[in-house]
């Protein structure tokens, strides 16, 4: 399965020094028979647009044939203006109907940042829960947030707080 991740990656590095401009993308893909009586299967892809942007993705996922299932995927983007941003997850089923997902995301570029990361888990009986993570800074200001969310069979729970370039508690901004 990481070999497929692995060359999106690579090819990601290789694009992001190439010379913009000219287009280029390749992708590759397959699916087989596994040892444990299921299938495998994996995709990546990378590129560079004309006007310098590069990508690339990648995933794979593996099932038994009895139920259960693993997998993975991740991203990333570079803007000719220097953005970047990226993502990545994970998740795997068991037969039983029990589960999990876990994922995050980072993006930076010249207004500021953001990053995010969090899970959940559901229980055989249906039971959930999970958590996120979620913080941002804007580059002209030097402000920030700090964001937390909870979630389960028993509700939501979210606090989040924001703070000035010297790290001073300040109010939230509300749209």
């Amino acid at each position: 399965m990481n070999r497929s991740l692995l060359f999106a990656f690579l090819s990601f590095g290789l694009l992001a020094g190439a010379d913009a401009a000219q287009a280029e993308r390749v992708r590759v893909a397959g699916a087989k028979p596994n040892a444990a009586g299921g299938t495998s299967a994996g995709s990546a892809a990378a590129g560079r647009g004309p006007n310098g942007t590069t990508y690339a993705r990648g995933g794979a996922a593996a099932g038994d044939g009895q139920g259960n299932a693993a997998g993975a995927s991740a991203g990333a983007v570079q803007t000719a203006a220097g953005g970047r941003a990226a993502r990545a997850g994970s998740f795997n089923r068991n037969a039983d109907g029990s589960a999990n997902r876990q994922g995050a995301a980072a993006a930076t570029g010249s207004n500021g940042s953001a990053q995010t990361s969090g899970g959940v888990t559901r229980n055989a009986d249906g039971s959930f829960a999970g958590a996120r993570n979620s913080s941002a800074s804007n580059a002209s200001t030097g402000n920030s947030y700090q964001g937390q969310t909870s979630y389960s069979n028993e509700g939501v729970e979210h606090s989040g707080s924001c703070s000035d370039a010297g790290g001073n508690p300040i109010e939230c901004p509300r749209k």
